[in-house]
């Protein structure tokens, strides 16, 4: 990143977001409507039917982007106050990408006397979150400490009637599928033959876990900061102990030797160019840890020199970023259009398999000018969409409301017939603003 101190906090100066009117107040008539006597009308047809909140509120395209600032990007836990730029910058991203309206919703709770506990009370954030929900047609949880995250996601998805997602969960693991549903055409492997290594047993690491299950694979290991997790240790939550499998590995070395892809969601510098030789032929290595990798794609370059091989990281100066916003903006979209409660596994899997599948149609050329590169094509360079592709808008939205109607959670199933035109004309209208 080559912008100095002085010019990023000259960007944030007075927040990133505000409120705009999306509708005309211009005198008296509009001045009555907007609130009294006219607010009245609105106030009692919601009275009278709960569900027209979503026809006379903001709630139907708002969305809570809520956090206690326990695990803030790699920064850990600083509390909520502080993720305040964070969150800012989730919901600068809705509306940019998704033209969701987002709202930053920091809770604090962890402060005490002698400073923070580094915990997530489960309770209070999801009583909190619960009360204000009102508001909002979503949820999106961020920079939440596990395992309290899981929890809280579970219990606030089953305890609300509009989608709450935690993005630290299911952001990466979205993006990583599709990533590795392209490796494995480059590679001509189907995912039930394939061997993963995941390093990294948090949010992020679990939820691509269970996408990867879900998606056919089969052989499937995961380290965590004491090795590998095995059905002999007695050490693990209830998360990790789902996937503690019989193995006589023990290390992440050990477990490398002969994988085809590794996935790397845990902390710079910690996968030696040694340990990645022994993967099995035409691997895959997603290095995601932020913002320096497990392993530099240099190095990997040096090592597999020209034989065959897939490289990710979460970086945007290196090819194939699995970047969130390639997901969350679009799960959102798809999932509000068509009212649905939930943002289910297949609504999940069908974004990841719209990315993969828009990566391997051509690139129009004003999207290689924007990256300034005509070498966008698919390969093993390229196996994701950039983010700013705006077929991202139209194909993956589409496809998260479809999987809402096949998987029975969409309320407003109707809207589908009409809705290709209606995501041509709003993205029409974001590019013009």
């Amino acid at each position: 990143m080559s912008n100095c101190r002085a010019e990023i906090l000259k960007y944030h100066e007075g927040g990133k977001v505000g409120t705009l009117l999306t509708k005309l107040l211009d005198g008296p008539e509009t001045l009555s409507m907007a609130y009294t006597p006219g607010v009245a009308l609105p106030v009692q047809e919601i009275a009278r039917m709960p569900e027209a909140v979503f026809e006379c509120t903001a709630k139907c395209n708002l969305v809570a982007v809520v956090s206690d600032g326990t695990a803030i990007l790699g920064l850990g836990d600083l509390g909520a106050t502080a993720s305040i730029p964070v969150m800012e910058g989730k919901a600068v991203l809705f509306k940019a990408f998704g033209d969701v309206d987002a709202w930053p919703v920091p809770v604090e709770f962890c402060r005490q006397a002698g400073g923070r506990t580094g915990k997530t009370d489960p309770e209070r954030v999801i009583d909190t979150v619960a009360r204000l929900a009102c508001m909002y047609g979503g949820i999106n949880l961020e920079d939440i400490a596990a395992p309290a995250c899981f929890e809280i996601e579970r219990r606030l998805d089953a305890l609300l009637d509009i989608p709450v997602f935690h993005d630290d969960q299911w952001g990466t693991a979205v993006i990583t599928l599709a990533g590795v549903f392209n490796y494995g055409r480059l590679a001509d492997r189907q995912l039930a033959d394939l061997r993963f290594v995941i390093n990294g047993a948090g949010a992020a690491g679990i939820r691509i876990a269970d996408m990867l299950k879900d998606a056919g694979a089969g052989d499937l290991v995961i380290c965590d900061s004491k090795g590998v997790i095995h059905d002999g240790r007695t050490d693990l939550n209830e998360m990790k102990r789902r996937y503690a499998v019989k193995t006589a590995s023990r290390t992440l070395e050990e477990a490398l030797r002969g994988a085809h892809v590794f996935i790397g969601v845990s902390a710079a510098d910690c996968l030696p160019l040694a340990w990645i030789k022994g993967m099995a032929s035409y691997p895959a290595i997603f290095a995601m840890a932020n913002p320096d990798p497990e392993i530099r794609p240099d190095q990997v370059a040096v090592v597999f020199g020209r034989k065959p091989y897939v490289m990710a990281t979460g970086r945007s100066d290196y090819p194939n970023q699995i970047n969130n916003v390639l997901g969350f903006p679009f799960l959102f979209r798809g999932a509000l259009d068509m009212r649905a409660p939930t943002i289910n596994m297949a609504m999940k899997k069908a974004a990841a398999q719209a990315l993969a599948g828009l990566a391997r149609q051509s690139v129009p050329e004003e999207i290689k000018a924007i990256y300034k590169d005509t070498g966008l094509t698919f390969g093993p360079g390229y196996i994701v969409p950039k983010p700013f592709d705006r077929r991202l808008f139209t194909e993956v939205s589409l496809a998260v409301a479809r999987a809402a109607i096949e998987s029975g959670v969409a309320r407003k199933a109707e809207a589908l017939k009409d809705y290709p035109e209606q995501l041509q004309q709003r993205l029409k209208t974001m590019w013009r603003q």
